[in-house]
């Protein structure tokens, strides 16, 4: 599981500099969700090897009672909730306000862990910027400059060890326990998460509910079917009607991102009783960029009209056609049609991603690719490539060497990824072409 750092503070402290410099770009950005402003952004950073998901929120106002500044304020609320350790950014240009006394007062009964960081503080002497601060009684200030980078690093590393210690049990990893498959099922709420729970493990059980606070936790449930062994990764969504006490705790995004993150594959439930939904498409988007095996099951496709059915692939033509690698089955969890396939479909996307591959077989792919298809010439030049092995698994990575490659277009890219596909079977995964172009002895820049 990876840790969660929530970035909060009154507006204009640089929140959001410190978020593009925690995930490298805007980018890297997933899920507007319905019910979530734009001012509450997810992201993933990495700081060396160590990987991290990073909230950054629009200015807190803790006592707004009404109007966009309370939304904003739910959010980050929420935010606060989801998060291991929560980085307090004040302006050390403006120094201490009473906005940064309340915003303390919430954190203190927040009861998470809370770093005090002094941003803006490039060309200003510790001691001078970070004094005012010690008043409200968090503890030694951090100082940095989000702008210029100055102590970002150390900054991040202190909040990591200390999300550690806070829940060491959660983000240890048991390697040596072989939990088979791990699948996480992921979708908006109500699109029959619950029951295709259910239905795999042959009974009626209550799954997971979340109450506000517990969100981020994260459920494990191990199962055998002919005699493989899977562990279906619960995500939010999954919960007892009646228990949901704010529209923003419907969907748990952090949970989600954490379990798509864990998985080996990702089964994306579609709601065939409604159209593909700008969230359906935000989940698909993230699933690939993680570059997780995806299987998606389009659910409760039992008693729908020929019409209707119609209506709704040519919806998942439109709005998912960038899942081609993906498997698509239309299903029905509470009638148990279409299960069996489904599962055949995990397994095939989980080997995929597992796959693999020779550096002779790849290379004789690759001639095989380049004599049916010469990529085009850039001017006087056109690229040459020699030979293809294996850069990493989960998702397979292809890395081709030669020269001039840099030449090489995103057409002609996409065109040898469906050729490795193909040739491999390398369906319901991602698939990655990194190309390394060898250095021109006769070229003095390259010297």
């Amino acid at each position: 599981m990876k840790p969660v750092i929530a970035l909060i503070g009154r507006p204009n402290v640089g929140k959001s500099t410190l978020f593009n410099r925690l995930t490298r770009s805007r980018d890297a950005l997933v899920a507007d969700l319905p019910g979530l402003t734009r001012d509450r952004h997810y992201g993933e950073g990495r700081v060396g090897e160590r990987p991290f998901l990073v909230i950054d929120t629009g200015g807190f106002e803790p006592v707004a009672k009404e109007g966009i500044m309370h939304e904003m304020a739910k959010q980050t609320k929420q935010a606060v909730a989801e998060a291991d350790v929560v980085i307090f950014l004040v302006d050390g240009r403006q120094g201490l306000t009473p906005h940064d006394k309340t915003i303390t007062d919430f954190l203190r009964k927040s009861g998470r862990s809370v770093m005090l960081v002094v941003n803006k503080a490039e060309g200003m002497r510790y001691t001078a910027v970070a004094a005012d601060f010690y008043e409200l009684g968090l503890g030694d200030p951090y100082v940095i400059s989000s702008a210029h980078g100055d102590g970002v690093s150390d900054l991040v590393d202190e909040a990591l060890d200390l999300a550690m210690a806070s829940r060491p049990e959660e983000f240890e990893e048991n390697l040596q326990q072989d939990k088979g498959i791990k699948i996480a099922i992921v979708g908006r709420p109500n699109v029959g998460k619950s029951t295709l729970v259910n239905t795999l493990l042959g009974e009626e059980r209550v799954i997971a509910f979340d109450m506000p606070g517990t969100t981020r936790d994260s459920i494990e449930i191990p199962f055998e079917r002919d005699g493989q062994q899977y562990t279906l990764i619960d995500t939010a969504g999954i919960r007892r009607r009646g228990k949901v006490f704010e529209a923003i705790e419907k969907f748990s995004v952090v949970k989600t991102l954490q379990s798509i993150s864990e998985a080996n594959v990702v089964l994306l439930l579609l709601d065939a009783q409604q159209d593909i939904s700008e969230q359906d498409a935000h989940i698909a988007g993230f699933i690939l960029e993680s570059g997780r095996a995806l299987v998606v099951g389009v659910n409760k496709w039992d008693g729908l009209q020929s019409d209707r059915r119609d209506e709704i692939k040519l919806d998942i033509e439109r709005k998912l056609n960038f899942l081609t690698f993906a498997k698509f089955h239309f299903i029905s969890a509470l009638k148990s049609t279409g299960i069996s396939q489904l599962m055949k479909s995990i397994d095939a996307a989980y080997a995929a991603a597992m796959a693999n591959l020779s550096t002779p077989k790849l290379t004789r792919a690759l001639i095989e690719a380049v004599e049916h298809q010469q990529p085009k010439r850039k001017g006087s030049i056109r690229p040459k490539m020699r030979y293809a092995h294996q850069g990493g698994q989960n998702p397979p990575v292809i890395v081709i060497h030669g020269n001039a490659l840099d030449a090489i277009g995103d057409g002609y890219k996409r065109y040898l990824e469906k050729h490795f596909r193909e040739t491999f079977s390398l369906t319901g995964t991602p698939l990655r072409i990194e190309l390394r172009s060898g250095k021109n002895p006769f070229d003095k820049e390259a010297k």
